[in-house]
């Protein structure tokens, strides 16, 4: 029997997990630690060494808990976070503490574009994209505050490819790792070019960019110094996976439009998978996808189901208690105030963007309708209505654009454990909605990878194909889907009526603040 070695490492955990080639979970341990430190408002840094440790301990976990399948381990997948900084010298030394995805500073940037130019934004409605691009733009901050550091720096990494280089020594990425604020063009699988838009913008020296190869390829092998270091076999295939959302995808058994990927997790997401290159808002790009020649369209909701720990948090302390106690994710106890409130929320409405949304940084969340009828089942039953609405204004953008149709979805992440929430999500959605066995998709989407990288499938479709089982499938309720797509229309217009007070707000409180391109 063959096994694989997997590494998800997250923004407050990683997990490390055995499969076998059937996709089944064979050890698993999760390894919790602090997300992240804050050396000054906004900033979120993490010394890279947290996460080493954690595999150290992850893998020993897993060693002992099932020592069998751990001696047959034919390749390891490594998969993380996205859009993490890590700036190494060139022996290998880490310079600074890794800047992750939370972390909100912003750049100045050296583009300096005439006053005709700028103009020609405007008039193409895409300046304030522009601008948001270079001022959030990592190394373009590290190139301003931290010029000696990055003089220093011979190359930078994403996370992922960090973890790469220091299990083999390779310098080397995947191209579905590629997210974030780097001269990277989605549409050609490449580096930009040095005069490029996307250079001028965000500028990265030739000699600091790392090789790139597509998900799936063997990238090297383990070497003696991170075997000795981490207790697994000296020369153990590495397979080139993906970003956690990536490979999130495949965990889900997504390999083509017809069914899309819903993330219920910190983040939420929804991904549509397609085999030609588009845009379904400007300067949002597509990103690559893990199968060759795709790309992954995403909404993102950023802080999504985070409004889940506030509300739990906040309001159900209680039920967090008796959810420990019983030994179950207190979402399954919060279910009953889903059941409680009718569809609709007795016409409580919310407006997900407790983090701005990507369409207008300075918008806000909201919450409308409150009557004195309203209680905390209302409430919590808003919030997951108000997920799903955005999820599906945002499958309907990506398909209207894409010239696409998902027939179903498939949901995975913390809160896909709900069964209320899933079956609200298709509700809301009018799609079929699947949970897969396995809850840790982004871990099973580099097991298919690994699996095909090794040569136990002929390619990653024909991995999903036998290594993802569907647990559960969730149909829409043809009672509630009447009420639902009545209050998406009303939901549709709730943005657009607030737009101009959220840019009030902005204008009174600088928050967040405003930025223009340098001229």
């Amino acid at each position: 029997m063959k096994t694989i070695l997997t590494v998800d490492c997250g923004t407050q955990s990683l997990r490390a997990m055995i499969f076998d080639t059937a996709g089944n979970v064979l050890a698993a341990e999760r390894i919790a630690y602090k997300p992240h430190t804050t050396p000054q408002p906004g900033w979120a840094e993490q010394d890279v060494s947290v996460y080493w440790e954690a595999l150290k301990t992850g893998i020993a976990r897993i060693k002992n808990a099932n020592p069998e399948a751990f001696a047959q381990l034919a390749g390891i997948g490594v998969t993380t976070i996205r859009a993490s900084t890590v700036l190494v010298d060139k022996n290998g030394k880490v310079l600074r503490p890794a800047i992750i995805w939370l972390d909100n500073r912003t750049a100045r940037g050296s583009y300096h574009p005439n006053r005709l130019v700028r103009a020609a934004f405007h008039a193409a409605g895409v300046y304030d994209s522009i601008v948001s691009v270079q001022s959030r733009c990592t190394i373009n901050w590290l190139r301003e505050n931290e010029p000696e550091t990055w003089n220093k720096t011979w190359k930078m990494f994403f996370l992922s490819g960090w973890f790469i280089y220091q299990l083999t020594g390779e310098v080397c990425d995947t191209v579905s790792s590629m997210v974030g604020y780097i001269p990277f063009v989605n549409k050609k699988r490449n580096w930009a070019k040095p005069n490029s838009i996307e250079s001028k913008l965000m500028p990265l020296e030739e000699e600091k960019r790392h090789a790139l190869v597509e998900s799936g390829s063997i990238i090297g092998s383990i070497t003696k110094k991170a075997a000795e270091e981490l207790g697994i076999p000296e020369g153990l295939p590495l397979v080139g996976c993906g970003s956690d959302k990536a490979c999130e995808t495949v965990g889900a058994g997504v390999v083509d439009s017809s069914l899309a990927s819903l993330s219920f997790g910190t983040t939420a997401t929804i991904e549509v998978l397609s085999s030609k290159y588009f845009e379904y808002k400007k300067l949002f790009p597509a990103y690559c996808g893990i199968i060759p020649n795709t790309w992954l369209s995403e909404l993102e909701i950023y802080r999504g189901y985070w409004m889940i720990s506030w509300f739990k948090e906040e309001l159900c302390q209680l039920e967090c208690k008796q959810a420990e106690e019983l030994g179950v994710i207190p979402e399954k106890i919060l279910d009953k105030f889903l059941h409680a409130s009718p569809a609709g929320g007795r016409g409580l409405m919310l407006q997900p963007y407790w983090g701005a949304s990507i369409f207008d940084r300075y918008a806000k969340g909201s919450i409308i309708g409150f009557g004195d009828v309203h209680e905390r089942d209302d409430l919590y039953r808003a919030i997951i209505e108000g997920l799903a609405y955005s999820l599906r204004e945002g499958l309907e953008l990506i398909e209207a654009k894409g010239k696409l149709q998902c027939e179903k979805v498939a949901a995975s992440g913390g809160a896909s454990q709900s069964d209320a929430i899933c079956q609200i999500t298709a509700d809301i959605l009018n799609r079929n909605l699947v949970r897969g066995k396995t809850l840790e998709a982004s871990s099973l989407g580099a097991a298919i990878i690994t699996a095909a990288g090794i040569g136990e499938y002929p390619s990653i479709q024909a991995a999903v194909k036998q290594m993802v089982t569907q647990e559960k499938e969730f149909i829409p309720n043809p009672e509630n889907r009447a009420i639902y797509d009545g209050l998406f229309e009303v939901y549709k217009k709730i943005y657009p009526s607030l737009k101009n007070i959220y840019n009030g707000l902005q204008r009174v409180t600088n928050y967040p603040e405003a930025k223009k391109l340098n001229s």
